[in-house]
């Protein structure tokens, strides 16, 4: 009897006492591991919103931290067990590098998306032209860019495309100059051209004083003299001043007898005798 007690109590000894002790300590580990990992990611989750980061990708960023953490405390807890994890690190890795090559565009389009956030070359907002489409960002999200046409279309671009790219961003400044080119007839009078041209600037309060619109001869074309025409707006009125100015021009040559040719020939016939 007394053989058998000694025995129970040396098994108790050498085995249930250290490994109560050893899943104690990786239960500390995994719930307070799993709490530190939760603090991390909210911590950095909240410093991306400071720093005006897109909350769709604040969030993602915050998930991921917290689950690759959440993977390193289960490694750590199992070790503690007495688990082998080198297998386990095997098949982690070897997870991650298949995840990684079935998803290599949807990475490539967050990490252009993490760039487009981090560098703004656009906001909400913005009227850009990027990827070949044009129109109004409505919506930077985690892999792809939302953009409103001007005929109320919805585009989503793969964040890599546009970043990869030329991005014009037509309303990252207040101001936007107007190219214009309008043309008159040889016979026409020069110095009325461009007097009639300057009225019509002069009257439309949108075309800014400063920069001073410039008016000058640009080329003696085959058809037509041609000047080039070069008002500064706020990016807003852009289109609107373009489309009223040509207008008031056009009437005004009408009205004073200055044409707008369009392109022609001049036919000579030469008569061969016979």
């Amino acid at each position: 009897m007394e053989s058998l007690i000694n025995s129970e109590t040396d098994y108790l000894n050498l085995y249930i006492i250290p490994w109560g002790i050893n899943l104690a300590i990786a239960l500390a580990i995994f719930i307070l591991g799993r709490l530190v990992a939760r603090v991390i990611s909210n911590t950095i989750k909240r410093l991306m919103k400071k720093g005006d980061a897109d909350e769709i990708l604040a969030t993602f960023v915050s998930n991921i931290l917290y689950f690759a953490l959440l993977v390193i405390v289960i490694i750590a807890t199992l070790d503690q067990l007495g688990v082998n994890t080198s297998s386990i690190l095997a098949i982690f890795a070897a997870a991650g590098l298949a995840v990684g090559l079935a998803l290599k565009d949807s990475l490539s389009n967050f990490a252009a998306g993490v760039m487009l956030v981090m560098f703004k070359p656009f906001k909400a907002g913005d009227f850009i032209e990027a990827a070949g489409n044009s129109g109004v960002v409505e919506q930077l999200r985690i892999f792809s860019t939302v953009m409103r046409t001007g005929d109320n279309r919805e585009i989503t671009v793969p964040n890599s495309q546009i970043f990869g790219g030329t991005i014009v961003n037509f309303s990252a400044r207040d101001t936007r100059r107007i190219d214009m080119t309008f043309g008159i007839g040889y016979e026409d009078n020069i110095k009325q051209a461009k007097i009639l041209i300057e009225e019509a600037m002069l009257e439309d309060g949108r075309i800014l004083k400063d920069p001073k619109p410039v008016i000058l001869l640009m080329e003696l074309a085959d058809s037509s003299v041609n000047f080039a025409v070069r008002p500064w707006v706020n990016s807003g009125d852009y289109w609107v001043v373009r489309s009223d100015l040509m207008e008031n021009v056009k009437d005004k040559f009408d009205a004073n007898g200055i044409s707008i040719p369009y392109p022609q020939q001049d036919l000579h016939l030469h008569k061969v005798e016979a």
